[in-house]
């Protein structure tokens, strides 16, 4: 049989390129044994790069994994797979940002409802309790220095820890396995969506009155009896701190109505929800929180019982007022 043979082999690189007309192919015959020499075409193709085996492999395995991954990313209904690999590249970006306003395992417990919050309601949710950290480690931030002198500042200078991260969301990842199991079916599904958006409501106007009111609040009053206690006395309120955590219940209340979690009236009902539950989380606070009998009682504790009132008023508000009307 004829072969073909390139002469010089030492002129080719390692790279791809094109012959030209200097290149001089031999064509051995089978009737001679001859090599005779044949003028290349201009026209001959682009002789294919030279690739390692260690190359070839890693190119295979890297190529499309761009689009696969943004494909993951935008999955909806989002899975278990795309909500996890959602998280971790948020995560991986925003590390920095996530460190500042927690400790490590803060993070985690923060991943851990990441995930949950985006297998239930996609980016709409993540992006509300994204606001919700963003806003909450802000001000929880603020004059912190005057904050520890006066023994009021969160630990670890405000970075929350695993503890905060779950008395803050007990019940937003309850209402997100609610939705994610579809318990009470397709007509409970936007009840659980407007319990999530009413936690977070509920949590963040908590959240600013208190640290508002110990940055900057002139007059603190104990809810029990209205007499003037210090600065982040548990169970004391502030003129400051109150309008504050109200103002903050309407911006994340109307963030989740822009993002469609909630309707307007459902965003009213979120908004008189939190300062509901708030007056009933400061009642808790004065009365029982660490007093004798009841030292079980810390503030990740009344955190949660603050947020599941505010998550069930929400609820009962929307079934008992609206639907009943309709």
């Amino acid at each position: 049989m004829a072969t073909l043979s390139l002469i010089p082999l030492a002129k080719i690189s390692p790279h791809s390129r094109r012959l030209s007309r200097c290149d001089v192919v031999r064509f051995s015959s089978p009737f001679t044994g001859t090599l005779n020499p044949i003028t290349v075409p201009k026209s001959v193709s682009r002789v294919p790069a030279l690739v390692s085996p260690l190359e070839a492999i890693s190119l295979s395995n890297l190529s499309g994994f761009p689009a696969n991954l943004l494909d993951l990313l935008r999955a909806s209904p989002a899975t278990w797979e795309s909500s996890i690999a959602s998280n971790l590249f948020i995560f991986t970006l925003g590390s920095p940002l996530l460190l500042s306003g927690l400790s490590a395992l803060g993070m985690g417990s923060a991943f851990l409802l990441g995930v949950l919050t985006w297998r239930a309601f996609e980016a709409p949710g993540f992006l509300l309790v994204a606001t919700y950290f963003v806003v909450g480690t802000a001000v929880t931030k603020l004059k912190i220095a005057q904050k520890e002198a006066l023994g009021v500042a969160e630990k670890r200078m405000g970075r929350r820890g695993p503890g905060s991260v779950i008395g803050s969301s007990a019940a937003g990842c309850a209402c997100a396995l609610l939705s994610i199991y579809s318990v009470g079916g397709s007509a409970f599904s936007e009840i659980w969506r407007l319990a999530f958006v009413a936690s977070f409501c509920t949590k963040l106007s908590d959240t600013v009155s208190s640290e508002i009111g110990k940055a900057y609040g002139k007059t603190a009053y104990l809810v029990t009896t209205l007499k003037v206690v210090p600065r982040g006395t548990e169970g004391a309120v502030s003129v400051e701190g109150t309008i504050a955590g109200i103002l903050a219940s309407v911006l994340l209340s109307t963030v989740s109505y822009f993002m469609g979690e909630v309707t307007a009236p459902q965003a009213a009902i979120c908004v008189l929800a939190s300062q509901i539950a708030n007056i009933g989380e400061s009642f808790i606070g004065a009365a029982f929180q660490e007093k004798d009998g009841f030292q079980w009682l810390n503030n990740d504790v009344v955190n949660v019982a603050n947020i599941s009132i505010g998550s069930i008023l929400a609820v009962l508000m929307q079934l008992l007022v609206f639907d009943g009307c309709r």
